[in-house]
């Protein structure tokens, strides 16, 4: 795959070597590190002019470090010349923050919407945003991919009891999700009896 360089910001550097790994790929190299004041100093430590850079970082631990650091990575490449900048984002940060639920409130997951766009990425991937109008905040393409299919899998190759067990939902914004998954699980296994067949 020339012209592809995959970065990693600190916030799941597992995942990016997994991710690398499965491309057949060497991360590429940067470092990070704070000043003594806390800001964070990002160095791209090689060449990425006219590159297809993709940067993973996700919302989750540190967020606001884990943000700040991701939008200064985007923006280095950017200036590098980077030909295209995509932010790998599996947790996206903000993403509950995404309408005024109070008089006061803010729009959280607009405002980190632009702060990507400004910081120079030319794409996004996410997973499972909380709600899928994130989409519209953004002028540049975004993939929210769906973790569903996995989940399915998993749950039906490790946990032995699936089809008696409870699934529970973190707040009310993930009802439907879970309501989904729920079908998917009784409409595969109504699908195996009609057939015959045992799980």
């Amino acid at each position: 795959m020339p012209n592809i360089k995959i970065f990693s910001g600190s916030s799941h550097r597992e995942l990016s070597h997994k991710i690398a790994d499965r491309l057949g790929m060497e991360l590429g190299k940067v470092v990070t590190k704070k000043f003594s004041n806390q800001e964070t100093c990002v160095e791209i430590g090689e060449s990425v002019r006219g590159e297809d850079v993709y940067i993973v970082q996700s919302g989750c631990g540190e967020i606001n470090d884990n943000l700040m650091e991701l939008l200064i990575m985007i923006n280095a490449c950017k200036i590098a010349s980077a030909s295209r900048v995509t932010a790998v984002i599996p947790c996206f940060p903000y993403a509950r923050q995404d309408k005024k639920d109070k008089s006061r409130a803010p729009i959280s997951a607009k405002l980190v919407a632009n702060m990507l766009s400004v910081s120079g990425a030319d794409h996004i991937i996410t997973m499972d945003l909380h709600a899928s109008q994130i989409q519209g905040f953004f002028d540049i393409p975004v993939d929210n991919l769906y973790a569903e299919p996995a989940v399915l899998k998993w749950i039906k190759e490790n946990i032995a009891e699936w089809k008696t067990c409870t699934i529970v939902s973190p707040d009310a914004g993930g009802l439907l999700v879970w309501g989904l998954l729920i079908k998917c699980l009784l409409l595969a296994n109504q699908r195996k009896m009609e057939r015959g067949c045992a799980w």
